[in-house]
């Protein structure tokens, strides 16, 4: 961790500036003065709006009444208009971690291109990718498990729509498709017998089909937009201590200790924990059915940060939007910046497994006259840099 550290030394005053620096063909701000400023946010409930141009679209899916916990992260937000449509394209990087526990129960997975992962078997609007998060506990088995069938419980038993164009019976039609999945999962965990009862996984799912962007749900990790700067949640976290949860819990005959759902469990939704479900088609307190948000992805939005609960146990969504952010501007590169999410959450003592991946949107615009300038990055120079380059600035002053 000490070698790879960057260590940024504080401005000297004669620097007081900025200039531009061109190396090896990337346009790069030497900023030795600015300080990052987060814009305040306040949480906002997302609903749904019909597909097309307008107000972005971010659907509550499966229950009606969510309750929002307290945030920093915006969720409504709307879209700007724009002379060519934006298209976005897709660059990620992961990085997980065992943390403090003894062993490791999280499973990832992310594909940029999915249409060309699925061959010829899948027809969708291109482009396509998919990224999960599955969070296990009572041991590895059902993440593992989970992650290893990706590919046939989500695109090949669920009846996935095939389309060449994003619209309102497509995205219903993947919705369903998503929850037939999930139920899917769920019900392969209770009829394997290589997985343990005890063990369970949350999962989130996020899938990118030309400029829609939809998250489904089961549980606690987290999806955040950053969106100008501004962190946008993406799923709700599903908490037993939560109203709407709470209620549902209730309903069914569950009951909530201490914050866990019949004294055991910290979410009110997981596939698997079949030790914890009744019987097979009765009503359940815990449950395996997806909560869905979706978004009309802009040129505005950034890029997508995925992350298990412990990261998010730790630190607000605007902290981590602000963490990678400042990353991209250093060094453009979303694994690093993955990475530098799990050793802040380290550093703020988290008691959890860490994963997280992150999604960069490069947008590219239908007319080639306009794309977008270089992506500007920031650099940092060592204390000996600096007074070379006051030396060299005094020296040129005293020439001219």
């Amino acid at each position: 961790m000490v070698a790879g550290a960057e260590v940024i030394h504080p401005s000297i005053p004669v620097l007081d500036m900025q200039r531009l620096c061109i190396s090896k063909g990337m346009e790069e701000i030497v900023d030795l003065s600015a300080a990052v400023v987060s814009p305040s946010v306040s949480p906002n409930l997302c609903r749904h709006a019909p597909w097309g141009p307008g107000p972005v679209l971010a659907k509550i899916g499966s229950t009606t009444e969510v309750e929002w916990r307290t945030s920093d992260a915006t969720s409504t937000i709307t879209e700007e208009p724009s002379t060519d449509e934006f298209v976005p394209s897709f660059r990620s990087g992961s990085f997980a971690d065992i943390g403090p526990r003894r062993y490791m129960e999280d499973e990832h997975i992310r594909i940029d291109d999915l249409s060309a992962h699925l061959g010829s078997m899948f027809t969708c609007p291109l482009p396509s990718a998919f990224y999960g998060i599955f969070d296990g506990h009572g041991g590895p088995d059902a993440a593992a498990y989970i992650k290893r069938h990706a590919i046939r419980f989500f695109f090949e038993d669920s009846g996935f729509p095939r389309a060449s164009e994003v619209d309102n019976v497509f995205i219903d039609l993947v919705e369903n498709s998503l929850q037939r999945a999930f139920l899917r999962a769920d019900l392969a965990l209770a009829n394997e017998c290589t997985v343990n009862s005890s063990s369970g996984t949350t999962a989130l799912a996020a899938l990118i089909f030309g400029r829609l962007l939809l998250v489904a749900n089961v549980g606690d990790c987290r999806a955040v937009l950053c969106r100008k700067g501004e962190a946008l949640e993406m799923s709700q976290d599903h908490r037993p201590i939560y109203a709407a949860e709470l209620k549902r819990v209730v309903e069914c005959g569950g009951y909530v200790d201490d914050g866990y759902l019949n004294g055991v469990l910290s979410v009110s939704r997981a596939l698997g924990d079949w030790d914890i479900k009744l019987p097979q088609g009765s009503p359940s307190p815990l449950i395996a059915e997806p909560e869905f948000r979706q978004m009309v992805l802009t040129e505005d939005d950034e890029f997508l940060v995925i992350g298990c609960d412990g990261i998010w146990d730790v630190m607000s969504s605007q902290h981590a939007v602000n963490i990678v952010r400042r990353g991209l501007l250093r060094h453009d590169d979303p694994e690093r910046c993955a990475r530098e999410l799990v050793m802040e959450a380290l550093r703020l003592n988290t008691f959890d497994n860490l994963t997280v991946i992150v999604i960069c949107f490069d947008g590219e615009h239908g007319d080639a006259e306009q794309q977008r300038p270089p992506r500007l990055r920031s650099c940092s120079l060592s204390m000996e840099a600096l007074c070379n380059l006051r030396s060299w600035l005094e020296k040129d002053d005293g020439t001219n």
